[in-house]
Parts: structure tokens; C-alpha cells; sequence
């Protein structure tokens, strides 16, 4: 096997936006599992005193917001080149690719319906419970793509419940993805929960659609866009809307002026 050209080393942090590590691990074994052999990648988590795990809840998110802005802006000085915040909500993504600098953000929801628009024309997107579907829809919307989306389908799950049983998150997702394609006429499945991660491979066979996994295509998405920076010099750009607020106000202000709380590993 031939080398990987030095070009190809990029640097991409995956965030898995709440102040516990519980679900640090199972997220590294799958992205240590298909990464290029030169990437390298830090998944880590906020670490903080109190946290909920998850953030099925707006309240929730806002509370994440400041965690996620700080890391965006510490990738930067660490020399990633990619970030990923690890929530299909795409929590603070306008927010955190503000202050990114050279470094790239993505997240789950537009990575996974980038993804899904060159594969096919009309998507269904599987949630977890009802409450998130105005919030993504929302998203989905911002992106362009509501004349693309065929349904929402809810597996009437919470996030924690994802990765308790397997075998019955796996008949959910196989029962509405299969109702998605029949009855919505789905081309596509996007899982619509980073921690639907997993299942992918099995359901798409079941189906016989594209099933877009909420860890896998954003985190390529990621890594394909680190590379692109390093080959390209394609940065994020930081003119008009996409301008950052000025280096002196931050000092200030005080603001950002130490690395923020992270827990997790790098491989």
C-alpha cells in the first residue's frame, strides 16, 4: 500500500456537544474505524459540573451554546482543521464558524442532507420524538432543501434510549425507514440523531435505499473539507456576513482568553 501523501494529514475534532463523556468512546471506535490513515482525530466532549445528556431540548442547547462557540474558536488555535459538532440540531453552527478562524464547521443536519441531495432526490428523516420536529424542520428549511423532504418519521424514542437495546433501536428504525420509502416515497433515509450511529449498513440493505448515517457523513463531510484547506488553501471565509468580531474587542471584553473545559481523546 502506498504511502498517504503528507497533504492528505488533516486534523479534525469531533464535539460531542454536553458536558458528559459517556458516549466519547463508542463515537471514537467508529470514526478510528473510518478515518484515512492520516487523519488525525480528537473526540471530546465539554466538561462541565452539571450537564443534561442530551439535547432533545432548546433550553438545553442554548446552555451547550458557549461550550461549543469556545471550542470552535480553540480548534482554531490548535491548528484543526475540521470541527464537528455532534448533534443533528446543529447547535450554535452560524455561531461557532463566526470565530472558527481557519478552521472548518460542520454539522450532522447539513452534512447529512448535502449527502443525501447527490444521491437522491426526496429524503425522509427518522427522529427521535415528535418535539423535534418543528426545530428541524427549521433547519431543513434554512438549507434549502424543504422541497426535497419527503417526511419525518418518528421512532418515539428519546436520545438516551438509542444505545440501550440495540435490537430494538434497529426494528424502529427498520419499521419507519421501510413506511418512509413505501408510503412517503423516500429515495433516501437520514438518520436524524448522531446516536442512531451504528445501524446504518443493515437498514439500507433492508430497504434498499441510501441510509445517511448522522456520525459518518458529517465527520467525511468534515475530513473531506480539511483536506480540501490543506490541498487548496479553502478556508472559511471572513468578509460580510461570514466577518468575525475584531481580535481587540475580544480582549476587551475578556473574552476567550483561556482554552475551554474538554474531556475526551485523541487517535
Amino acid at each position: 500500500m502506498q504511502a498517504p501523501d503528507a497533504q492528505d494529514a488533516v486534523r479534525v475534532r469531533w464535539l460531542n456537544p454536553i458536558g458528559l463523556h459517556t458516549y466519547n468512546q463508542p463515537i471514537a471506535e467508529l470514526l478510528e474505524s473510518i478515518k484515512q490513515p492520516a487523519t488525525e482525530v480528537e473526540v471530546v466532549s465539554l466538561d462541565l459540573a452539571a450537564s443534561p445528556s442530551h439535547l432533545e431540548y432548546r433550553s438545553y442547547e442554548a446552555l451547550m451554546s458557549q461550550g461549543i462557540v469556545a471550542s470552535a474558536r480553540d480548534a482554531d488555535q490548535l491548528g484543526i482543521d475540521a470541527m464537528v459538532i455532534g448533534c443533528f440540531y446543529d447547535p450554535a453552527l452560524e455561531d461557532a464558524r463566526e470565530i472558527s478562524g481557519a478552521t472548518v464547521v460542520v454539522a450532522p443536519c447539513q452534512a447529512c442532507l448535502s449527502v443525501a441531495a447527490q444521491l437522491a432526490n426526496r429524503f425522509s428523516i427518522l427522529v427521535g420524538r415528535h418535539k423535534w420536529v418543528e426545530q428541524m424542520h427549521e433547519r431543513v428549511r434554512a438549507y434549502g432543501m424543504a422541497d426535497r423532504l419527503a417526511s419525518f418519521r418518528s421512532l418515539e424514542m428519546g436520545v438516551d434510549e438509542f444505545q440501550q437495546d440495540h435490537a430494538v433501536t434497529r426494528a424502529r428504525i427498520l419499521e419507519e425507514a421501510r413506511r418512509a420509502v413505501k408510503e412517503d416515497r423516500a429515495e433516501a433515509i437520514v438518520l436524524g440523531c448522531t446516536l442512531e450511529f451504528g445501524f446504518f449498513h443493515e437498514v439500507q440493505r433492508e430497504v434498499g435505499v441510501p441510509v445517511i448515517d448522522a456520525v459518518v457523513a458529517p465527520f467525511k463531510v468534515a475530513e473531506h473539507l480539511a483536506q480540501l484547506k490543506q490541498r487548496f488553501g479553502w478556508t472559511p471565509s471572513r468578509v460580510w456576513s461570514c466577518e468575525p468580531p475584531p481580535e481587540h474587542e475580544l480582549q476587551r471584553f475578556g473574552l476567550f482568553q483561556s482554552p475551554p473545559a474538554l474531556r475526551g481523546r485523541r487517535f
